[in-house]
C-alpha cells in the first residue's frame, strides 16, 4: 500500500521547473492545479481515479497530467469534487 501524507494545513510546495500557477482546487484528499502555460497537476488519495493519471494510485507530489499533453489538449480552469475532479481545456 503507498502512504500518502494528508496535510491539514496549507504548505508551501515547489513544483518542476517552477511553473507559475493559474489556479487550484481541493477536493476531499486530492489536490490539483492549472499553470499558465496549460499544464496540469495532481496529487494526493487517487482510489478512484480523480488524480487523472489512468490508475487508482495516489501521490505525495505534484504529477503532470499527460493525457491532456498527449491530446494537445490545453488546461484553462481545474474543479475538484469530494472524488473527481473537473478540467475545462482547450484544443
Amino acid at each position: 500500500a503507498t502512504f500518502v501524507s494528508i496535510q491539514a494545513f496549507p504548505a508551501l510546495l515547489d513544483l518542476p521547473q517552477e511553473q507559475e500557477i493559474s489556479g487550484v482546487s481541493c477536493g476531499s484528499r486530492h489536490t490539483a492545479v492549472v499553470t499558465r502555460g496549460g499544464e496540469l497537476y495532481t496529487w494526493g488519495w487517487g482510489k478512484y481515479g480523480q488524480l487523472g493519471h489512468g490508475d487508482n494510485g495516489s501521490c505525495d507530489r505534484p504529477c503532470q497530467v499527460r493525457y491532456l499533453e498527449a491530446r494537445g489538449l490545453r488546461a484553462e480552469e481545474v474543479v475538484c469534487g469530494p472524488w473527481t475532479t473537473y478540467v475545462c481545456v482547450l484544443e
